[in-house]
């Protein structure tokens, strides 16, 4: 270990400690999280301008980062699963009635799929505006390795699937098996299975009174426990935060960002816009958009650093209860749903983009309506299942370039610029889901407006 690595990892031990002590002094969490991302950048920026992005000190600096960063992500992954399940159990076995229940999922599905057919217009919108091509994108060693990963480990796999094939796709045959997140489709698929169980519980409640009592406590109990396992390691959040700012900041390549700036400003744009749209869904449900961005931040925050809708459900379900007043139910639902169907960054905006890129290549006009309504379509539809994770843009868009007759080899040659649009992205596919959390609890009218709208 040699001086310079030892003093990066001295001096991001000092700032961890500095932000514990910061935490000390009665900051709330949403203050600690961005004095964690602004110092992670700083920090980030001072070590990309000493040592560049390549330099082998950086690079064995930012594997000691990745124990605070990665490690935090793995530890919100490791309580992503048993969330899921517990929470979606003890929100339809709160029900009483399968009525509810359909009611719940059709509001929150509704309203994730309107949002990415609308995402993906405004993805065909910035492509067209800023006169995005595939043409002049040079292959070179990392795409084409790139290239050759795609074509191992999802052009196999995906190219093939049809709509009907993935839909049954997010059906559980092995529940434990999706425990394990075996499958890009795990977590639907633990919904579902998590539905049936709590479908079970209100039929035993109401017909074996001894029973239903003893499951239905045992499922609180459950979710008592479940909670109290995710404000544990949500209290980590600060620190995973500025771990992973910095590894962002430190790893970025300037000249890769300026090769393809273009596509970049374009697809911030876009996200940009979708944000709006949000606030435009929101107010028109009589929410203040303001005050929920300000109460949500340290949300799209973790999102934006993490890269990983999944690991982000414990945050996302924990905000929309305490800070928006969505109840339990709807708040598992949203958060769970969102992170597999309906993601307006990555299953919405950029292959809608990606795939106006390419149309020129062979032949198709990308401003005619026709195609641009098939666009549409094929992009909401194979929003279903798209995995929350990292790489589930890519997913999607393979899913939707071969179902409209277009050439991979685009996804591939964006690998430089991935990780940066990437952040954006998954920010975008969050707040998708809290907004359908909070549309559907104000329709149905059973928002805590006292935590809605209070201080």
């Amino acid at each position: 270990m040699n001086l310079s690595l030892i003093l990066n990892v001295v001096v991001f031990l000092l700032l961890l400690v500095a932000l514990r002590l910061v935490g000390r002094a009665d900051w709330s969490l949403s203050k600690r999280v961005l004095l964690g991302m602004v110092v992670g950048a700083v920090y980030g920026l001072i070590l990309q301008t000493v040592y560049g992005a390549d330099h082998p000190a950086l690079m064995a600096s930012i594997q000691w980062f990745n124990l605070v960063g990665n490690g935090y992500v793995q530890l919100l992954q490791m309580v992503v699963m048993p969330l899921v399940l517990v929470s979606i159990l003890s929100a339809v076995a709160r029900l009483h009635r399968a009525s509810a229940l359909g009611r719940i999922s059709l509001l929150v599905i509704g309203t994730l799929l309107i949002l990415t057919a609308i995402a993906a217009l405004v993805g065909v919108g910035m492509a067209n505006l800023f006169g995005l091509s595939a043409q002049g994108l040079v292959q070179g060693v990392k795409e084409t390795a790139r290239l050759a990963t795609l074509h191992d480990h999802y052009i196999g796999q995906v190219s093939d699937l049809g709509v009907p094939q993935l839909i049954l796709s997010l059906l559980p045959d092995n529940p434990f098996a999706d425990l394990t997140g075996a499958r890009p489709t795990a977590i639907i698929s633990v919904v579902i299975f998590a539905v049936f169980l709590g479908l079970a519980a209100i039929e035993l409640i109401r017909q074996d009174e001894v029973n239903g009592a003893r499951v239905y406590a045992g499922i609180e109990a459950a979710q008592a426990l479940v909670t109290r396992l995710v404000r544990l390691v949500m209290r980590l959040t600060p620190y995973g935060v500025l771990a992973l700012m910095t590894k962002v900041v430190a790893g970025s390549h300037l000249a890769d960002i300026l090769k393809l700036g273009t596509f970049i400003i374009a697809s911030y744009l876009g996200l940009a816009i979708m944000f709006g749209v949000h606030a435009l869904a929101l107010s028109v449900v009589r929410v203040n958009p303001i005050r929920y961005y300000a109460r949500v931040l340290p949300v799209l925050t973790f999102a934006f650093t993490s890269r990983s809708s999944a690991a982000t459900i414990p945050l996302n379900i924990e905000t929309q209860e305490r800070r928006l007043g969505v109840p339990e139910s709807i708040a598992s639902f949203a958060a769970s749903f969102g992170a597999t169907i309906g993601q307006n960054g990555c299953a919405g905006l950029y292959p809608a983009m990606l795939a106006v890129m390419v149309a020129p290549t062979v032949g198709i006009n990308p401003l005619d309506p026709a195609w641009i309504a098939q666009l549409v379509v094929i992009v909401t539809l194979s929003s279903i299942g798209v995995a929350g994770v990292g790489g589930g843009a890519t997913f999607a868009a393979l899913i939707v370039l071969p179902a409209l007759g277009l050439p991979v080899t685009l996804v591939a040659l964006l690998i430089s610029i991935e990780p940066l649009i990437d952040m954006g992205r998954t920010a975008l596919n969050v707040n998708g889901a809290m907004t359908a959390g909070v549309v559907a609890s104000q329709v149905l009218g059973v928002t805590d407006q006292g935590l809605l709208e209070g201080e």
